[in-house]
């Protein structure tokens, strides 16, 4: 009853649900308690509200956004308590009394004080608030950006005024209660000074040094740093809040490019959850403040998710163009028609390429070139592999992760087991006998669009939360302080330095002040990641091996579950592509009953991989093969599909990855060139150069070494061409290997 009414008021806790109860109660309280009347009540009604009315603020809760919008707003809702106060002083047979007249003039004049107020705090925001943010980028020698105001000042500023009124209320009604007006003008006094005092403090922000500059001396300023910089390599990037983990994948291939990266974001939101990073970083809301940087040295721009603002970006030919996606799975999203407006598409490996092939949406194979994830580099080989097919773990109780992907938007039952089969697949896990450890790490987007699959991932954690507990007291099971105790003062020290390495920059007041602050201390962000390693290994000491969790929020990460997991199960996602890489055994769920082979055929990625029915009765194969090496007999097709889909392992991918951005950037380079020469061909035969300022000679002159430049920079496109057929000719032609089942590849069997 409690959890429905939780999801009906779209309040996050039973605590959240108390509070709205007790605030939307309590105004029908406040006015009938003016009405009796009676001041005791009176005021105990009020406090309520007050505190509840905070409480759901302090939360952010949603039913407070909702109110807003049916007219019930902060506002509304403090003025009413003031009429209702009115009323009270009334019905107390006040309303010839010097209390009476203070209060009403008080709250007439409170209210006028509101508008001010409000004003300015919009104002100093909207100021303060840059054309373009960044981070990484030396803005500070360059132009004056002020101090932000404390944020004492800014931070629910409404809220904070509206609550000022608490003095004046409190008076009133110890005035009415004592029969006295002193304490009713006291309270009203320090009401109307402390308002006052608020917006005159407001007020230091809005002219002279403290504001910022206006947007046409950023712009110029952010144009001379690119001039000086000379960015080559763009990873562009445009989504939501919960999207800003596809990016995130990208920022240590960007550090570790051989040419000069930087980073074009189009929401505010992007770029304030960003994970740290080392390369510069620019926001740039408006697309016509985007149009208009200078990005003239710019020759390859990567793009992570097909969204409509790409086109900003995509107008500019001077640059190649290359959709690398944040991810490689079967799913549609990884073939969508739209990536034909790009010049080339980077794919992991094969698999990516005849993708493509078989969808037959107008991505030629010619532009399509496999790189590799450079993203996997973190993941570990299974303890074997290396030496062989087949492995084994490292403790006695083996681990096996249950990482679901999330209900995606079309209702497709196919997308996510978790809904018809995650129940049965976490139930026959922490059932197994011999025992394993369950990891449950959801899709941080689960339930956000399907109730069913929200409910689902809640009896799921009831699930491991509940079989984790029944372990802890099962005498099999023994925990070892010895190691534990220190993870966990370990845990605590790591946390407490990271916090305060990144406390000063998570403490910026808004985004103009971390905009001129926002340039990584270098030594500082390796120490960082040190301690974020260092971490994760205390955190996975800090329990025992036989101890089921719940993995919720970023850390650990999904690839660090990988490494400590010794199987999989999960759904058709990149997830699946990604664990391939550690060459561990794994299953997936059919959830949408095509039916083994079927679902083989239409998803590369299960070809090597236990298939799942809803009911899960598969699982004993999975648990099998992770008990023993011998009983695996699918670890030689997973070794050969982690090829087809992931590419080689030399070279590197990061290397495969630097080498085609160089190769696209020749051809941009050539492209260029080929027109300046087009360009001033055209000008000599038509006679359009100026002779006044060129003569035909000079214009003869700039052709030629135009020409020099085109042949030159061909050369070596040519050169890097040969490098790159050679990788090629390493790898299967497309549509002739056979998949690691022995089946015909994608092509052959589309």
């Amino acid at each position: 009853m409690i959890s429905t009414a939780i999801r009906v008021a779209r309040v996050g806790s039973a605590a959240e649900l108390a509070a709205a109860i007790l605030m939307v109660a309590g105004f029908p309280a406040i006015m009938l308690a003016a009405l009796v009347p009676s001041v005791p009540a009176f005021a105990a009604a009020t406090a309520v509200t007050y505190l509840a009315d905070h409480y759901l603020h302090r939360k952010g809760s949603y039913l407070i956004n909702r109110l807003s919008k049916v007219r019930a707003g902060l506002s509304i809702r403090f003025l009413i308590r003031q009429l209702l106060l009115i009323l009270l002083l009334a019905r107390l047979d006040l309303s010839d009394s010097l209390v009476f007249y203070g209060a009403t003039a008080c709250f007439i004049a409170f209210y006028g004080l509101q508008a001010p107020h409000g004003a300015l705090a919009t104002l100093i925001r909207n100021r303060r608030r840059m054309p373009v943010a960044t981070r990484n980028v030396d803005l500070a020698s360059r132009i004056r950006i002020p101090d932000a105001p404390p944020k004492v000042l800014l931070s629910r500023a409404a809220e904070k005024m509206l609550h000022l009124d608490l003095a004046a209320v409190v008076g009133i009604l110890v005035a009415a209660e004592l029969d006295s007006a002193v304490p009713g003008f006291i309270g009203i006094g320090v009401t109307l000074v402390l308002g006052s005092l608020y917006v005159l403090a407001l007020m230091r922000y809005v002219r002279g040094a403290k504001v910022p500059p206006k947007a046409e001396k950023v712009l110029a300023a952010v144009d001379a740093w690119l001039h000086e910089y000379k960015p080559e390599t763009v990873l562009y990037f445009s989504g939501s809040k919960d999207s800003v983990y596809q990016v995130n994948m990208w920022l240590e291939a960007m550090e570790q490019l051989d040419s000069r990266p930087l980073i074009i974001l189009r929401e505010r939101v992007i770029l304030q959850n960003l994970a740290p990073t080392t390369v510069p970083v620019i926001c740039v809301p408006g697309g016509v403040h985007l149009m208009n940087m200078d990005l003239s040295t710019v020759r390859v721009t990567l793009y992570a998710a097909n969204v409509g603002k790409n086109i900003h970006m995509l107008r500019v030919p001077t640059m190649k163009h290359v959709f690398i996606g944040h991810g490689d799975s079967d799913k549609l999203a990884s073939v969508n028609p739209f990536s034909k407006v790009y010049d080339e598409v980077w794919t992991a490996g094969r698999a990516g390429r005849d993708r493509y092939a078989i969808a037959d949406v107008g991505v030629r194979d010619d532009d399509i070139v496999e790189v590799g994830r450079p993203q996997l580099a973190p993941i570990q080989l299974w303890k074997g592999v290396s030496e062989g097919p087949g492995g084994a773990p490292d403790g006695p109780c083996p681990t096996v992760l249950y990482a679901p992907t999330w209900e995606g938007w079309d209702g497709n039952p196919g997308n996510t087991s978790i809904v018809l089969a995650g129940e049965n697949i976490v139930k026959k896990l922490v059932k197994a006998d011999p025992p394993v450890r369950v990891l449950y790490k959801p899709h941080p987007f689960t339930g956000t669009v399907s109730a069913l699959a929200g409910a689902a991932h809640r009896r799921i954690v009831a699930l491991v939360e509940k079989a984790a507990t029944e372990r802890a007291a099962d005498p099999r099971f023994t925990t070892d302080a010895a190691v534990q105790a220190p993870a966990t003062a370990d845990l605590a020290r790591i946390e407490a330095r990271i916090a305060a390495l990144t406390g000063s920059g998570g403490d910026k007041g808004d985004e103009a002040e971390a905009t001129r602050d926002g340039v990584t201390d270098v030594k500082k962000y390796e120490e960082i990641a040190r301690l974020r390693a260092e971490w994760n290994d205390a955190y996975w000491r800090s329990f025992p091996d036989w101890e089921h969790r719940v993995i919720a929020g970023a850390q650990p990460r999904l690839y660090d579950c990988f490494n400590v997991s010794d199987a999989m199960v999960s759904d058709i996602s990149s997830v699946v592509s990604d664990f391939i890489a550690s060459g561990k055994p794994y299953a997936v769920t059919d959830s949408g009953e095509l039916g083994a082979e079927e679902f083989k055929r239409q998803n590369t990625a299960v070809r090597a991989a236990v298939i799942l029915t809803n009911s899960a009765a598969e699982l004993g194969t999975l648990l099998d093969a992770v008990r023993d090496s011998s009983a695996d007999p699918l670890a030689e097709d997973r070794s050969e599909l982690k090829h087809y889909l992931l590419g080689p392992d030399e070279p590197t991918s990061i290397e495969q990855f630097n080498t085609a951005v160089a190769n696209l950037a020749i051809k941009a380079e050539t492209r260029n060139v080929g027109q300046e020469s087009h360009t001033a061909a055209g000008a000599v035969d038509t006679g359009a150069v100026d002779t006044g300022a060129v003569d035909a000679g000079a214009a003869e002159a700039v052709t030629e070494a135009a020409q020099a430049e085109v042949e030159q920079a061909e050369q070596a496109g040519q050169a890097e061409q040969v490098g790159q057929a050679e990788l090629m000719n390493a790898m299967p032609a497309p549509g002739s290997s056979p998949t690691p089942t022995g089946e015909s590849d994608g092509v052959t069997a589309g």
